[in-house]
């Protein structure tokens, strides 16, 4: 995380000296009128936590170690662009524009925030959501997951043809089955998984025949289920 966020803070930190350059080495006064009046403090002072949340939500993204939670969180890091662009621009008119009443100013940049602040706020609920369906598919798999690669281990380790042909019937019965493992399976699971054991210890036909008797009882029961 660390090696792919200090480059973007670098980024963030240059883009931010830029703003502060463009802010106060401009003239500080614009048509005879001093610009650090009407809405100037307020358009400097939301403009400044966009920048900072823009900053909050790239860490929310980048912390992450996993690839696929960070994709999950990329949307933070394009709402807060989004909302930091469209703050830094209402912003930089406010400070510009010394007519403009404060109240004004103040209005409109936290209604931009405000919708900004919601829509991340969304965004990370829906990756945290997608995240744990995720992790619930995982574990939901693993038991066919981890068989089939026990059972292509069995098939590459056989030592005769016709040890090999029936490990690959069993490997290829596994690995075409139903995925999706579930209390209603755990019975018919626990007894593929003894007879598997079996099956490791002694490739052979019968135990081979076994294994896939089981699997095509839990495929059936899987379609029974899904009706």
């Amino acid at each position: 995380m660390k090696k792919k966020f200090v480059p973007y803070l670098i980024c963030w930190m240059i883009f931010l000296a830029i703003f502060h350059v463009i802010v106060f080495v401009t003239p500080s006064e614009i048509a005879g009128v001093n610009k650090f009046g009407g809405g100037f403090w307020i358009g400097y002072g939301f403009t400044l936590a966009a920048f900072f949340g823009q900053l909050f939500c790239a860490w929310l993204a980048f912390k992450e170690s996993e690839k696929r939670k960070r994709f999950y969180n990329l949307p933070l890091v394009f709402i807060s662009y989004i909302t930091l662009i469209l703050t830094a621009v209402v912003g930089i008119v406010f400070m510009t524009v010394p007519q403009i009443p404060a109240w004004i100013a103040a209005i409109v940049c936290s209604i931009i925030m405000a919708f900004g602040a919601v829509s991340v706020i969304k965004a990370k609920a829906a990756a945290e959501t997608v995240s744990a369906i995720d992790e619930k598919v995982k574990v939901q798999t693993s038991f066919i997951r981890e068989l089939t690669t026990r059972a292509e281990s069995v098939m590459t380790a056989a030592q005769t043809p016709e040890l090999k042909a029936e490990a690959k019937k069993v490997y290829e019965a596994i690995r075409y089955s139903d995925p999706m493992s579930g209390e209603e399976l755990a019975a018919v699971e626990s007894e593929i998984a003894e007879k598997f054991d079996e099956f490791e210890k002694r490739a052979n036909p019968a135990s081979a025949s076994e294994v896939i008797a089981l699997v095509n009882k839990r495929a059936a029961l899987c379609k029974l289920l899904k009706k």
